[in-house]
């Protein structure tokens, strides 16, 4: 990672959340009794954005991740692609860019994770998808809460009917989702606690691929006094009723584990193992 450059990257995310910050603020203040988000376009300057969507790595340099909860590609191993990824997603670890969505969401505890758990950078084509969930609410060691996703998307003219869109359910994944669509060039910023049931809807598209650059903000306390750990916990959409039969069994199961193991099994293999310090 060129530590300059994604500095001077940091910068020009800092400047434009700067400019809409009004905006944004009430944004998320009147969504955070649901599920607080907020989203701005243009965030980075369009051919640095191009940029990043023409080096971004074919599916087959990443891991397929294919069940009856998800279909789609990843990777956090940031050393194995192009460095500019790798410097736009330190960007937005970058403590100017954390501090001004500390103001934007009002958490002033927003805590960046260098080893990149669970986020980095993910690919989905035609007939992808990711069901309902919740995500785990703590980072790899167990130690800090999980409190803010922030995708960054990067396909060019990527439009509605293409499906491949953040979905989040303020009401609970029995009602209806209010869709985030996946526009290039933008941030959207969604918080994580025991009641963000977010998802993905199909990708209809043949053409492209809806690239995205991911991350999260941990904190040492949960955002809600409610919260309690819990692993990701996948359902099935309103219609699909067996398979949210089948995946509650899977939730309880994973949760009876960690119940016994509290640090799971085995160690999470989506983290930047480049970036972990013993």
């Amino acid at each position: 990672m060129n530590a300059q450059y994604s500095k001077e990257i940091a910068k020009l995310i800092s400047e434009r959340l700067i400019k809409e910050l009004p905006r944004l603020k009430q944004q998320y203040s009147e969504s955070k009794d649901r599920i607080g988000f907020f989203y701005i376009d243009d965030i980075l300057p369009v051919e640095l954005a191009n940029n990043c969507f023409k080096v971004f790595p074919l599916k087959s340099e990443m891991k397929q991740l294919k069940s009856m909860r998800e279909y789609k590609y990843v990777t956090a191993q940031m050393n194995q692609h192009n460095k500019l990824l790798e410097d736009v997603l330190y960007a937005f670890q970058h403590n100017d860019v954390v501090e001004v969505i500390s103001e934007i969401t009002g958490i002033d505890t927003l805590l960046a994770d260098e080893s990149l758990y669970a986020g980095g950078l993910s690919l989905m084509e035609h007939d992808n998808f990711l069901n309902p969930h919740l995500d785990n609410s703590h980072d790899a060691k167990r130690e800090r809460w999980r409190v803010l996703n922030l995708l960054y998307y990067v396909t060019p003219d990527w439009q509605l009917e293409n499906g491949g869109h953040l979905e989040i359910w303020p009401h609970g994944p029995k009602n209806d989702p209010l869709v985030i669509e996946s526009k290039f060039n933008r941030l959207a910023v969604m918080a994580t606690h025991q009641d963000s049931w977010h998802s993905v809807n199909k990708v209809q598209s043949e053409k492209s691929a809806r690239c995205c650059i991911s991350t999260y903000y941990f904190s040492p306390g949960a955002l809600r006094k409610t919260d309690k750990f819990h692993v990701t916990k996948f359902r099935g959409r309103p219609n699909e009723t067996l398979k949210n039969l089948i995946l509650d069994v899977d939730s309880g199961l994973r949760m009876a584990i960690r119940k016994i193991f509290r640090k799971g099994i085995r160690k999470n293999p989506h983290i930047y193992k480049e970036k972990i310090k013993d």
